[in-house]
């Protein structure tokens, strides 16, 4: 895991109808290599040809069972299809997946050429990935609906050089068997002694976070525990701070309202999305945000990328 990119591609940040500059919600995660969908709505596939993403997908995970966050999904099975895609593809959402996968089965029979797996999650379950975990949370959005985090391991601590050389150890291969984990051997007969890594290594370092909340109102008084110190928090703000009512009738988050979950979370970059389609440009939203928040403030695009760089 060590070493990993960590890129996160804004394929679709529009609310819930398209405009000609936004798609309906989808986002690419790619980590190392493997390569995650969060949502996938209409239009999903051509957004990641225009972003030169491919069509390698290794898991999608479906925030709730609004259209705009899951229609792009049958294009994209039968794209894949087409292209000799034999592993297995797994489907991951909250209640109704699996009726949801049994639907896109009828659809594509004709067509599908590789095993299309569902698997129904819940607040608090995670799945694991190789170096890497995704755990589900409870939103709110009048429906079954999920927010989701990617956490990666902890990473080693740094390698202390001239601790090791004081334990006896001597520069060359050693030094990387006591960063992979290893306990060594110096020294010959009687006189050898063992070194173990945390002779030598710092503390372990953390991860890289992102917390996506998909669809809901605020809810970051409940996920505290669970999604505080974020790299990068993915948050709905469908809604300027004027339509702060128009949010709490429809389920949905304020501009403003992301900032203070960022600020309570204490997340390191905030990013707005599900930008309603009555609004032009996000200037407003961005200062909404920035009233609560003091960090950085990013709306993106579709098709831009932001690559989440390593904490130290």
């Amino acid at each position: 895991m060590s070493g990993e990119t960590l890129q996160v591609y804004f394929l679709g940040t529009a609310g819930a109808l398209p405009t000609t500059q936004r798609n309906p919600p989808c986002i690419l995660v790619r980590h190392g290599s493997d390569t995650l969908l969060f949502d996938c709505g209409e239009g999903a596939q051509q957004q990641m040809m225009r972003s030169r993403c491919g069509f390698t997908v290794d898991a999608i995970f479906v925030t709730h069972w609004h259209a705009d966050h899951f229609l792009g999904i049958f294009g994209l099975v039968q794209t894949l299809s087409f292209n000799g895609r034999t592993d297995p593809l797994t489907i991951y959402g909250p209640e109704w997946v699996c009726e949801f996968v049994t639907i896109l089965k009828t659809v594509a029979r004709f067509n599908l050429r590789f095993p299309l797996e569902s698997i129904e999650l819940a607040n608090g379950s995670w799945v694991r990935f190789d170096g890497y975990t995704v755990t589900a949370f409870s939103v709110n959005h009048g429906l079954p609906s999920l927010g989701y985090i990617l956490e990666e391991d902890p990473r080693p601590g740094r390698f202390n050089r001239e601790q090791a050389i004081a334990c006896g150890v001597p520069p060359g291969p050693l030094f990387g068997r006591l960063q992979r984990g290893e306990t060594i051997r110096v020294g010959k007969g009687d006189e050898g002694r063992d070194v173990r890594p945390e002779q030598v290594m710092g503390q372990a370092r953390p991860g890289r976070k992102i917390v996506y909340t998909g669809d809901t109102r605020a809810v970051h008084s409940r996920i505290m525990d669970i999604a505080h110190d974020a790299d990068l928090l993915i948050h709905d703000a469908t809604y300027d701070e004027s339509e702060a009512g128009r949010g709490a009738e429809f389920y949905h988050a304020t501009a403003r309202q992301a900032g203070e979950a960022a600020s309570a979370l204490k997340a390191r970059t905030l990013v707005l999305i599900h930008t309603s389609s009555r609004y032009t440009n996000a200037d407003a939203h961005i200062n909404d945000a920035k009233s609560a928040f003091s960090g950085p403030v990013i709306a993106p695009d579709d098709l831009d990328m932001i690559e989440v760089p390593f904490r130290d």
